[in-house]
């Protein structure tokens, strides 16, 4: 996390000087509009190559753009004064959010501007193939009338599974039902009482994939969801379903898809998103069963006239005033108060993404109970930035500003709670989830400021959280470290640090060890196959 620093030197020099933002992608006019009439120096230079960016950055306080330019860490070198980068829209593939964290540039995006539009768009490509319309208008063009070779099929009555429930694929799923399509949804975070709010049945993936007569794709792209239609997901399908994609490249296996498209396993397919972008070359192309556009899920004047408003305006207040909103990197705090919170908030993430990557079930309530010197600080930050990292696994939006919002979304229960009694740690953050199966708890501290795990479902341990780890459960008897670091070491997995604990003698006991690599899908199976192991997962956490 950054912490937004904002010196009392610099908001004086924008209160003074007029700020200057450059308008690096093509968009809607109405973003210079809101700049000019805020008081701020807009550019819009068009299009520009990578050494004429380079020439011209370092002059201007910000950098609004869509997804053409690349904001890259060498870029950065030559803005010396840029504070924020804004994205007129909701991924930032091109920014190197990273390194803009590194430097103290805000990264804002626009998260729900686009919502409405794609959501729409993936219905288009429904109705597309249902009733083969492009293939019917390229033949009719063409002088021909196939009116029997382009027999459809009738939406009314069919069973539409959505991957993803969060805000577009909701949207997806209250405009189908009005089609009289009957939906079901496969997301790890939707509650049975948020599905009965949207209409539909919460089933498991298998079960979606093995009953539904349409497929659409509305997730993230993560570690969990790349190639989440892979070619083992492909051959559960029902034989002739379609399939839709308008969330992002790379959640399907495309190869597998255009085998399942020649033999009719998947009678149509839909895509809008490409595992290589822009795709000009793509083996899927040419097919007579598939329908494919450019990446046009945002693409309507309406969407980019929302997004051009938005990140302008947030822009703006934050080059005026310091405000900030939407940002992927920063909490909503003042310079001061971000000063003192920095090495809390950095727990407060470690904690939440550790309890994220531990829970699949939905989540029904999180606790955030704050004990020692976390009592005296302001705690709502620090919520935020909790709930932020359990779902961010799952949300492709998700963010200081909207956390709370999508968990009350997803009718997660919310609790801040205060420990007065004695610790023998100064300060303690301890999270806990209860789903309808299982209530988990973590407990961090800081440890000369850098963050701590003390306690992980009640097994006391101490350690620091590494980039790549290994989570694994197991009964305490004689020789399972040993196995484990046979293992690891016949697996090639090189172990930088071990953390130990246990209930008690010959009971339940884990361990974390820090590796210098995700570890291939064989060498876990090798590890979970292991004697007296219960779990191995792995997890990952970014650098700090």
């Amino acid at each position: 996390m950054t912490d937004a620093k904002i010196t009392s030197e610099k908001m004086n020099h924008t209160s003074i000087v007029k700020p200057k933002v450059l308008i690096a992608d093509t968009m809607s006019s109405l973003a210079l509009a809101v700049f000019e009439e805020r008081g701020i120096e807009a550019i819009t230079p068009g299009k520009l190559s990578k050494q004429e960016l380079f020439d011209m950055v370092g002059e201007f306080d910000g950098i609004a753009l869509r997804s053409s330019t690349q904001i890259t860490e060498e870029l950065l070198g030559y803005a010396s004064n840029v504070k924020v980068v804004g994205r007129a829209g909701i991924g930032v593939d091109n920014v190197d959010v990273a390194a803009c964290t590194k430097r103290g540039v805000v990264v804002m995006n626009t998260p729900f501007g686009n919502a409405i539009t794609t959501a729409e768009h993936a219905m288009a490509m429904m109705l597309s193939l249902a009733r083969h319309i492009p293939q019917a208008n390229q033949s009719t063009h063409e002088g021909k009338w196939e009116k029997s070779k382009f027999m459809g099929m009738e939406l009314t009555g069919k069973l539409l599974g959505i991957i993803g429930a969060g805000n577009i694929g909701s949207i997806v799923a209250k405009k189908s039902i009005g089609y009289g399509l009957r939906v079901q949804a496969y997301d790890p975070f939707l509650t049975e009482e948020r599905a009965d709010k949207l209409g539909v049945q919460k089933v498991d993936l298998d079960t979606l994939l093995g009953t539904s007569d349409i497929i659409s794709l509305h997730v993230p792209k993560t570690p969990e969801t790349a190639n989440i239609i892979s070619a083992s997901a492909i051959n559960k399908m029902k034989r002739g379903s379609l399939l839709i994609n308008c969330a992002r490249g790379g959640l399907v296996d495309e190869l597998a898809l255009l085998v399942a498209l020649k033999s009719n396993h998947i009678k149509g397919a839909a895509l809008d998103v490409y595992e290589v972008e822009p795709a000009k070359n793509n083996p899927l192309f040419g097919l007579p069963n598939i329908i494919c556009t450019p990446h046009l899920g945002a693409s309507t004047v309406e969407a980019q006239e929302k997004v051009a408003i938005q990140v302008a305006q947030q822009m703006s207040d934050y080059l005026l005033g310091g405000a900030i909103n939407n940002a992927l990197n920063a909490p909503s705090l003042s310079a001061e108060e971000a000063k003192q919170l920095k090495p809390y908030l950095q727990l407060a993430q470690r904690l939440g993404s550790f309890i994220g990557q531990l829970t699949d079930d939905p989540i029904e309530s999180l606790t955030v109970t704050y004990g020692g010197e976390a009592n005296g600080l302001n705690l709502s930050p620090l919520t935020t930035q909790v709930v932020q990292s359990l779902l961010e696994r799952h949300s492709s939006f998700v963010n200081s500003v909207n956390a709370r919002e999508v968990a009350t979304q997803r009718n997660i229960d919310l609790i801040e709670a205060l420990s007065e009694g004695k610790d023998e740690y100064p300060c303690r953050i301890t999270v806990a989830v209860k789903t309808e199966a299982h209530t988990h708890s973590i407990s961090g501290t800081l440890i000369q400021h850098r963050p701590r795990v003390i306690d992980v479902k009640g097994i006391p341990l101490e350690s620091q959280l590494g980039e790549h780890m290994l989570y694994i459960t197991n009964q305490d008897t004689p020789g399972v470290i040993g196995d484990i670091g046979t293992s690891a070491a016949t697996s090639l997995i090189n172990i930088a640090n071990l953390h130990l604990g246990r209930e008690a003698s010959g009971g339940n006991a884990m361990a974390l060890l820090e590796i210098e690599a995700q570890p291939s899908h064989d060498a876990m199976q090798k590890l979970s196959a292991l004697a007296n192991i219960n779990t191995v997962k792995y997890l990952n956490f970014p650098s700090l």
